[in-house]
């Protein structure tokens, strides 16, 4: 099974460039998750008859949002983090709004496992968002996970919006403390190895220079300045079923590359 994720930055954007059509029919996934797709069902003529589209739209229009297009149907499929856990954690409204109606996350149940992929909130350049994050967002997920894991093991994928190490980011000394960068949201992926999630691209490629995110700015992607901030996180127990994960760096249209998992199931 080749599963597939992708931060498009804008579905539309991407669809105005012909970027999605071209991996598709390179990658050929069973499953495409997108995170930041800015629209609602619908809002782009993407044509993928192939393909079982599930979405989760942000209630402010234009905003976050995430898809999942699928070959294989889905048992269920749930959006949002649900309400038990919003509430055990606290997660209410800050300034921008509340995290858990911008369309972040999706949860798709399949035969041997769960599929999550999510775009996690964005620490903002002042940290104005770092303490919902941190105290809030990341241990409510991490729980809804968890959760999910008592029934089946899980594999979670998007935008997880933080470096996690110095290898994950080109010039960590000059972010040091800044947002993608700071330790309590290094933290928050300390936590999700800890209970027991295996960051998938590091079972085969260590050492420093693979990103996923690169600046539109300084010519940063040709320099190759990049940050590694989109993950596919699987349970432990699914690890040996892991036959590759990698960047694909070389496919264009958003300032995110997309990854690709796969394995045999």
């Amino acid at each position: 099974m080749k599963l597939v994720s992708w931060n498009v930055n804008g579905i539309r954007s991407i669809h105005k460039k012909g970027a999605l059509a071209p991996l598709i029919e390179t990658l050929k996934p069973d499953i495409l998750c997108l995170q930041e797709t800015k629209a609602e069902q619908g809002q782009s003529p993407i044509d993928m008859p192939d393909y079982e589209e599930y979405w989760n739209s942000a209630q402010k229009k234009g905003y976050s949002g995430t898809a999942i297009c699928t070959k294989v149907t889905p048992i269920t499929v749930h959006n949002n983090l649900p309400s038990h856990i919003v509430k055990q954690f606290d997660l209410m409204p800050d300034t921008y709004g509340n995290p858990n109606t911008e369309g972040r996350v999706i949860a798709a149940e399949y035969k041997n496992f769960f599929l999550v992929t999510v775009y996690t909130p964005n620490s903002k350049g002042d940290l104005s968002r770092l303490s919902m994050r941190h105290s809030h967002w990341d241990p409510a997920f991490l729980a809804y996970c968890k959760e999910l894991e008592r029934e089946k093991p899980v594999i979670f994928c998007g935008d997880l919006n933080v470096a996690h190490t110095p290898d994950d980011l080109a010039n960590p000394r000059g972010n040091e403390g800044s947002h993608g960068f700071t330790t309590e949201e290094r933290g928050g992926l300390d936590a999700i190895i800890t209970a027991g999630f295996v960051d998938t691209f590091r079972l085969f490629t260590k050492g420093a220079g693979h990103y996923t995110w690169w600046s539109n700015f300084s010519n940063a992607r040709a320099r190759n300045i990049g940050w590694r901030i989109d993950y596919f996180f699987v349970s432990s127990c699914l690890a040996s079923n892991i036959v590759s994960a990698r960047i694909m760096s070389d496919l264009y249209g958003s300032d995110h590359c997309p990854i690709i998992l796969e394995l045999d199931l």
